[in-house]
């Protein structure tokens, strides 16, 4: 643990950028501050996971966070790979929306301290089951769903999502895309031209060097902002692509940082493409 602990302290350095001029983000629409939030869940564990999410949260609400985003299905452990999985348990441990105590607290906090939050967990909805990252408006209205879209191994207990849809937010379009959905680059692509300034990728899988280089890249090439949430993890890259904020922790954190969305252009890669010579890429292999 003692060198985990230093490796955070080391990434930590960059927190300095976090902590800008005390103005609030919120009345500034070219702003965001986002607190993205970082703590290894327990599977099956709704209560236990709840209660590091919600200490975190409330040590962090007075920063003026306009933007919460926890892991992929933080809420129950990312529990679909658990090794003693069932199915009649991953049943009882979804959420229904209209009914989860988990989501209505989701739901209290953000208009009680005015924030978005996107927040992972297992949903039941019309007799399926779903990796659901689920954007909360900071009135406490549920904005929508994103369901996860590339299911492979142990994902396959999901039903896919089918839409890559882009939310309405007080400050322009934010695009969700859960862990591997970041693989494709056309997922994100997809938001892009849908006019997302900013992807946020809650995650429970693959991260570190290489995962750095790939996010990086998606920023570069779609000219915009991409945010990377894992519970080990944390970081931003911005629309040239450059790492701007990273967090490395074995302890519940929070990675808060402003973005400034007028950074994001579309004057090389968005501007110059030529989709005509692209109809390929929509053709099953």
């Amino acid at each position: 643990m003692t060198g985990h602990f230093h490796r955070w302290l080391a990434c930590s350095a960059i927190l300095a950028i976090a902590w800008s001029s005390e103005a609030s983000a919120q009345t500034n629409h070219t702003r965001l501050r986002l607190g993205l939030f970082t703590a290894s869940p327990a599977k099956w564990d709704l209560d236990g996971n709840w209660q590091i999410f919600e200490r975190t949260f409330l040590a962090h609400a007075n920063q003026g966070l306009n933007m919460v985003v926890t892991p992929e299905c933080f809420l129950d452990g990312y529990a679909v790979e658990a090794k003693d999985w069932d199915a009649d348990r991953f049943n009882r441990i979804a959420q229904d929306v209209s009914t989860s105590p988990y989501i209505s607290k989701v739901r209290t906090l953000a208009e009680k301290y005015k924030t978005n939050i996107l927040f992972g967990f297992t949903e039941k909805a019309n007799g399926r089951i779903f990796n659901c990252a689920l954007m909360v408006n900071r009135d406490g209205r549920i904005a929508g769903h994103y369901h996860k879209t590339h299911l492979q191994e142990q994902d396959l207990r999901f039903s896919p999502g089918t839409d890559l849809p882009v939310f309405d937010m007080p400050w322009g379009k934010a695009g969700v895309l859960i862990c591997a959905d970041r693989r494709w680059p056309e997922t994100a692509r997809v938001l892009r031209l849908k006019g997302a300034g900013i992807i946020l990728i809650p995650s429970d899988g693959m991260w570190g060097l290489e995962n750095e280089w790939w996010m990086r890249t998606r920023a570069y090439e779609n000219e915009n902002f991409v945010v990377f949430v894992h519970p080990r993890e944390a970081f931003v890259a911005d629309p040239k692509g450059q790492l701007v904020a990273k967090l490395q922790s074995n302890v519940p954190s929070m990675l808060i940082f402003d973005v400034d969305l007028s950074q994001v252009t579309d004057t090389v890669h968005i501007r110059d493409r030529r989709p005509e010579l692209y109809g390929d890429i929509a053709r099953p292999k």
